[in-house]
């Protein structure tokens, strides 16, 4: 019987490299696909190479000039605009070639299921949603997750749910579909008024041709795994029970680790584990098993990135990695080379519970007030009971 999923990746995914010190460092890939390895969840498997996007296929959310403009950047002398040059976005060399393996890697991942080859894919390379139409934003050049998207519209797909659990706002993505009923954006972040992009605020509920299509989960600084899931199961499974998703599109993002450097989220690899556990769980039981998932942020590039992704692509493949097994001596020589003062944990699991009180429509905890407002905000349009705990 053959593997549920496909995984997406290359060596040549790493020369999307915005340099130096930048915090999107291409390192957390490899040791990520090194770890992975050395645990053997990807025995077996026969990895899916990506080829670069064509101009046509990244225009589907993009505008022509901006592509010219992001070839163009690397020779030019000059001031190129459109987000570029700046130091969240600096230009590096081959930027368009590498910025549209991205996007091919998670074209490929969304043809893998499109062609019924395997239910659900993954490709710890994509995930860069911040992109706009016209210009890079936070660390992002094209917007791999809104091409393939926009591709599986015109592929047989009517009804794609997206879910972005990074600690930003996925703000790229719900700006591509926000008028688009077909596409229904969640995405669970950091309160905006506390952390870039300054978006997603809980009244962002989607165009006019498409009220409800856009869901915000706005968390205060220093959520926990506990009231991170306590919210998501408050407001997730039921729009997704009411939606009927065909396929489920996921942005697994893990800079909600507590030990992450730009973000006041408290989450756990534990917690990151549960939340890949609970997306497979909800696209069995409303996608009809249909996941797409893609990586996204995370800059605690040693300690947590490596665990976590691992974590998402044995989820992804049902070879689930127990949570208190040991971190291979060989993967950990190897990031002793490159960072022999790195202190290391011991295992795939930092220690924490992720059990947690499901919401009863009371005010027990901080978080509770989130909780309401967003289903407030949303519920109604969707014909659901903000105030009901059942719906």
């Amino acid at each position: 019987m053959g593997l549920p999923g496909s995984v997406v990746w290359d060596s040549a995914l790493l020369g999307y490299d915005l340099g130096g010190e930048h915090p999107l460092h291409p390192v957390r890939l490899e040791l990520t696909m090194r770890l992975a390895a050395t645990l053997g969840v990807l025995d077996g498997v026969e990895l899916l190479v990506p080829q670069e996007a064509t101009d046509e296929e990244i225009e589907r959310v993009h505008d022509a000039g901006y592509l010219a403009a992001v070839r163009e950047a690397p020779m030019a002398g000059w001031d190129v605009g459109h987000g570029l040059g700046t130091p969240d976005n600096p230009v590096f060399d081959n930027m368009h070639e590498a910025s549209a393996r991205v996007v091919g890697s998670s074209l490929l991942a969304a043809r893998q299921i499109a062609s019924g080859t395997t239910k659900r894919a993954v490709g710890i390379a994509g995930g860069l949603h911040h992109a706009m139409r016209d210009h890079a934003h936070g660390f992002c050049v094209y917007n791999d997750l809104a091409v393939a998207i926009s591709w599986l519209l015109d592929n047989g797909y009517e009804r794609i749910a997206y879910l972005d659990t990074d600690v930003h706002h996925g703000d790229g993505v719900q700006a591509a579909f926000y008028d688009d009923p077909r596409v229904l954006t969640i995405s669970l972040h950091q309160n905006p008024l506390t952390l870039f992009p300054g978006t997603g605020f809980a009244d962002e509920t989607g165009g006019p041709n498409a009220p409800g299509s856009a869901v915000n989960v706005p968390l205060p600084p220093n959520t926990g795994d506990r009231a991170w899931l306590r919210a998501f199961h408050a407001v997730v499974p039921s729009l997704l029970a009411e939606f009927q998703p065909q396929l489920l599109v996921s942005q697994c993002g893990v800079d909600t680790h507590h030990e992450d450097p730009l973000a006041s989220l408290s989450l756990s690899v534990d917690g990151h584990r549960t939340i890949y556990r609970t997306v497979r769980a909800l696209a069995e039981q409303y996608a009809g098993g249909n996941w797409l998932a893609a990586g996204g942020g995370g800059y605690a590039l040693l300690r947590v990135v490596p665990r976590s992704w691992t974590h998402l692509i044995a989820t992804v493949l049902d070879r689930d990695v127990p949570a208190d097994t040991t971190l291979p001596s060989e993967w950990t020589r190897f990031v002793d080379k490159i960072a022999p003062t790195a202190e290391l944990p011991l295992t795939m699991s930092d220690g924490k519970s992720v059990d947690f009180e499901p919401w009863d429509g009371e005010d027990g905890e901080r978080v509770d007030s989130v909780i309401k407002e967003v289903r407030r905000a949303v519920f109604p349009l969707h014909g659901l009971d903000p105030d009901d705990p059942r719906d």
